[in-house]
């Protein structure tokens, strides 16, 4: 259940929810694999009955509630986010609105939705959501738009957190300095990559 990859500690000021539930929200900011686990066996069979009863599958319920639990992660971690309702309204909310949204898209279009629980606005949290899947997506389409040695360069430093005179040794610069020049140049043809690219997207 590994869908995490950033660890922050969360402070929680005031949950309207039970004790446990800020000690659950505390693990997920840490990326705890258990607390994932907990969450997933306590949310995801009211997520499936409420997809599958409105035109979808398991595998569509399994995505969305990935989805969802990424949302709530990216939330916890800051720690400004107030949750105001139980964890399991909060993850309803967003599958409900992430799976309305899809079947609008795919042209499914279900008369009555059934409801099995309450729900929470929860529009913002995924519009921030799908902009930074767009950054994401944006910034993997620049670096493979960079070329070589740049695109090697910056996973060597960013993504495999080798230093400047292993990199410098790897890529035939004659010291870390020149590497770290190098790796300066690469990272601002990035950045006009990626927001030449965004501006595309507006």
């Amino acid at each position: 259940m590994g869908y995490f990859s950033h660890q922050q500690v969360l402070k929680i000021t005031h949950v309207k929810s039970e004790p446990n539930e800020q000690h659950l929200l505390k693990g997920l900011a840490e990326n705890d694999a258990k607390t994932v686990e907990i969450l997933y066996k306590q949310n995801f069979g009211l997520i499936q009955s409420f997809i599958t009863n409105n035109n979808g599958s398991y595998d569509d319920a399994r995505d969305i509630f990935q989805e969802a639990m990424i949302v709530l992660y990216e939330n916890v971690k800051n720690p400004s986010f107030i949750l105001t309702c139980k964890i399991s309204t909060y993850l309803y909310s967003v599958c409900r609105r992430l799976w309305l949204r899809k079947l609008q898209h795919n042209n499914r279009f279900v008369a009555h939705v059934q409801n099995l629980e309450e729900t929470v606005p929860v529009e913002e949290d995924i519009e921030t959501n799908d902009r930074r899947n767009t950054d994401f997506a944006i910034m993997e389409q620049s670096l493979g738009s960079l070329g070589q040695p740049c695109k090697g360069l910056l996973e060597a430093y960013y993504l495999q957190k080798k230093d400047m005179a292993e990199i410098a040794g790897s890529f035939g610069y004659t010291n870390a300095d020149n590497a770290k020049n190098q790796k300066y140049k690469c990272l601002m043809r990035l950045k006009k990559l990626f927001f030449a690219s965004y501006k595309n997207e507006d």
